[in-house]
């Protein structure tokens, strides 16, 4: 994919809507938006890995297109068991960065309009992912934008 940057993070599909897994190492990227998936399959939505740990984002048009580097598409890493094969889109436009974070929480509410520059010049709204106990990353998401649950 020409002209495409290389960022770390884990994109996904659920239905219409691209999300953008982002973070450092360690943070739950891969783990949530695995879980995301077949969360979001078990309830009929059509949910497809674009690409774990390294995703090739470009601009089209206005929007953010991202794909795998062909190396590792379909592809996904499951921490501490391996790497294991997954459905895949090919490519797909991104909505919504999508930030995991582990408590304790520094601060109660995110700060509004919150947004992440993917590529220079090019922004989402960033979404903070907390990991609750008791509460899978596919129900806090659905929850924060009901959106994605539109088959």
């Amino acid at each position: 994919m020409s002209g495409a940057a290389n960022v770390h993070g884990t994109a996904i599909v659920i239905g219409a809507t691209g999300l953008l897994f982002v973070g450092p190492s360690g943070a739950g990227k891969s783990a949530s938006a695995l879980q995301c998936l077949h969360e979001a399959r078990g309830r009929g939505l059509n949910a497809a890995l674009v690409s774990d740990d390294q995703v090739l984002v470009r601009e089209d048009g206005g929007l953010l297109i991202a794909q795998a580097p062909a190396s590792i598409a379909g592809l996904i890493e499951v921490r501490g068991a391996g790497i294991a094969r997954m459905e895949t889109a090919g490519e797909a436009v991104l909505h919504r960065a999508v930030r995991p974070i582990a408590p304790p929480f520094a601060e109660r509410l995110p700060p509004e309009g919150e947004t992440m520059e993917v590529l220079p010049g090019h922004f989402l709204p960033l979404t903070r992912l907390p990991l609750l106990a008791g509460c899978t990353a596919f129900s806090v998401l659905a929850t924060l934008h009901p959106e994605i649950l539109v088959k």
